[in-house]
């Protein structure tokens, strides 16, 4: 059964004002006004205010203060209207004083749902912006149009255009009803386990996917496939559709070389901290989180020897 709780970076947090894109004055007159908003993005990272009540968005005040910059604009959030701005430096910029540079993937958690959707936003289009700037068809220099959204090739004669991508990826709960197939690989902190999730190839409907990446990970086959809910994560450019699904058979067999290992796991194991979950943000978490909610007595979050994978926050 869909879930109808929106995952953190997911949510009505903004209006994308798609008509704007194509209304010229509309623009012009978002870019003078003092009131709009610009979300920096430098590198990889995202910008935010850190003070003794935690983490916010942090933006540039105005737009006109970045006049020249190629921005692209996000929407309206809480009656503003917003840009990215890609800062292209080899150092990390000059900021507020207050204001941090960190990777959103660790620390999406710990804003307002809102702003992480914001950040997470910007990012995903910061990304498509730096890896489109030629022409896939000529190799001439692409220019930005409709607000950044669409990028045309410099050369007349080709003019093709190029729009925003995702990559469609399954993740998957899957159960044989008081078990959790969980799995992790290699490259990953010690003791972190999550759910099976794998791309959606070409020609591949998405319960074939579930399917196939649970088969191929693992040596599991199932059936069942049910949606749960999506999840935007532009870590580089995913949208995660997550899934359950029952097992029908239980013999593990690791042969393709994604996962280092896997394992089946109950859930008073999950209570005792036998593994680390992962990060409360993410959609994996939330997978494992409902499973584990309609059969325990009480909250997976509210059990003391749950142990959690906390990721690092380090800025700059």
């Amino acid at each position: 059964m869909a879930s109808s709780r929106p995952n953190v970076l997911a949510g009505p947090y903004l209006d994308r004002l798609g008509p704007w894109r194509k209304d010229e004055a509309r623009l012009a007159a978002a870019l003078a006004d003092p009131r709009s908003l610009v979300v920096p993005v430098w590198r990889t990272r995202s910008a935010v205010r850190a003070s003794a009540a935690g983490l916010s968005a942090y933006f540039i005040e105005g737009a006109q203060d970045v006049s020249g910059r190629e921005l692209i604009l996000l929407g309206e959030f809480h009656e503003r209207v917003c840009f990215a701005l890609e800062i292209e430096a080899e150092t990390p910029p000059q900021l507020a004083a207050d204001a941090e540079l960190h990777d959103l993937r660790m620390i999406a958690g710990e804003l307002a749902p809102e702003e992480a959707g914001l950040l997470a936003y910007a990012r995903a289009m910061i990304h498509w912006r730096a890896r489109h700037r030629y022409c896939g068809r000529c190799g001439a220099v692409t220019t930005p149009i409709q607000g950044g959204h669409v990028r045309i090739c410099g050369d007349a004669a080709c003019g093709e255009q190029q729009f925003p991508r995702i990559d469609p990826a399954v993740i998957v709960l899957v159960t044989d009803g008081e078990r959790a197939l969980l799995g992790r690989q290699a490259a990953w902190p010690p003791g972190r386990y999550s759910t099976i999730a794998g791309f959606v190839e070409p020609g591949e409907s998405l319960e074939d996917a579930v399917v196939r990446e649970v088969r191929e990970e693992t040596g599991v086959a199932v059936e069942r496939v049910d949606y749960h809910s999506s999840q935007p994560w532009p870590f580089p450019s995913s949208l995660m559709l997550g899934f359950t699904a029952h097992a029908t058979s239980a013999a593990i067999r690791l042969e393709d070389d994604e996962l280092e290992d896997a394992q089946w796991l109950t859930r008073e194991q999950i209570a005792n901290g036998a593994v680390a979950l992962p990060t409360t943000h993410s959609i994996s978490f939330r997978l494992i989180e409902d499973w584990y909610d309609a059969g325990a007595p009480r909250p997976l979050r509210s059990e003391p020897g749950v142990r959690m994978w906390q990721a690092p926050r380090t800025s700059g």
